[in-house]
């Protein structure tokens, strides 16, 4: 399985950390979105596709790649992400147009990750932000996890 995690880490590098963990377990090469040509996604069996949330959406310009990205067969993908605020089920659906995104592209979406990071946006910076020190041991424990489950369930197939 030959796999590429794709991320954009803006402000504090918390979705960096994440990237780094999940490419070092699944052995994949590692970009940043303006380091990548859609072209260049044909030779991947597996994708990630990771940012910080800005405002409930990953990155603008993680959302305006994918809209470049050609139909494509048979590729699995994952999403990742690190925000301020928690993921609650049905009520911050972060990853939703992304995930629409690149289903309309072609991908078969398999995993996605999310943890809290440091938030420094608006009303966190009048406290001096929130989530200091995250990601932490345990969210990069839970992303190396996350990864082990992606390439051991591709190994099995």
């Amino acid at each position: 399985m030959k796999a590429l995690v794709i991320y954009i880490s803006v402000h504090h590098g918390n979705t960096e950390k994440v990237a780094k963990v999940v490419a070092n377990v699944l052995d994949a090469g590692l970009l940043q979105v303006k380091q990548v040509y859609a072209s260049m996604l044909e030779q991947y069996d597996l994708i990630g596709f990771g940012s910080g949330i800005y405002f409930g959406k990953y990155h603008k310009s993680l959302l305006d790649f994918a809209d470049t990205l050609p139909m494509l067969r048979n590729k699995k993908a994952f999403i990742f992400s690190t925000s301020g605020l928690r993921k609650i089920p049905f009520i911050h659906d972060f990853s939703k147009q992304l995930k629409e995104k690149l289903m309309r592209k072609g991908f078969d979406i398999v995993g996605e990750f999310s943890c809290r990071g440091f938030d420094t946006s608006w009303a966190a910076m009048i406290v001096g932000g929130i989530n200091k020190g995250r990601p932490n041991a345990r969210d990069l424990k839970q992303a190396k996890d996350f990864a082990r489950a992606l390439r051991d369930s591709r190994s099995s197939c």
